[in-house]
């Protein structure tokens, strides 16, 4: 007689950013979790945020989380105090909502507002000729 096993049902699991939880980076001064981020970003946050970064970091402390605040800095990078609000980030044209979640830490808003639409091709244009006309069925 063959034993089953038993399934187990596990919770979701808990998101670590480089083995330390969300709640315990939010608590950390952005000295404290310099080690914890990329080069990149290690090296813009120790030449100090600029005066347009230190003012939109006030901006969005004083809001709450369930508001949208609009921004054009899409060089600003993304701590631990962001999570959970959304940021209405400019891509050229528009101000794209973006809902900031644990894993974005360490990223630019820009990456999440793309300044590219996909290319989608209709009919030919004016003054085309009859060949040129034609379009495949799909």
């Amino acid at each position: 007689m063959v034993k089953r096993k038993k399934i187990e049902i596990t919770s979701k699991k808990e998101f670590l950013y480089r083995g330390i939880k969300v709640d315990d980076l939010m608590k950390m001064s952005i000295e404290d979790m310099l080690p914890y981020l990329p080069s990149r970003v290690r090296r813009s946050l120790k030449r100090g945020l600029t005066p347009r970064q230190y003012r939109f970091i006030q901006r969005l402390r004083k809001i709450e989380k369930g508001k949208i605040i609009r921004t054009h800095l899409r060089d600003m990078i993304i701590l631990p105090e962001f999570v959970g609000h959304t940021i209405a980030v400019h891509n050229g044209k528009e101000f794209l909502p973006v809902n900031i979640k644990p894993e974005m830490i360490g990223h630019y808003l820009g990456e999440f507002a793309m300044t590219r639409k996909e290319v989608k091709h209709s009919g030919p244009g004016v003054g085309a000729t009859r060949s040129s006309k034609y379009l495949p069925l799909k």
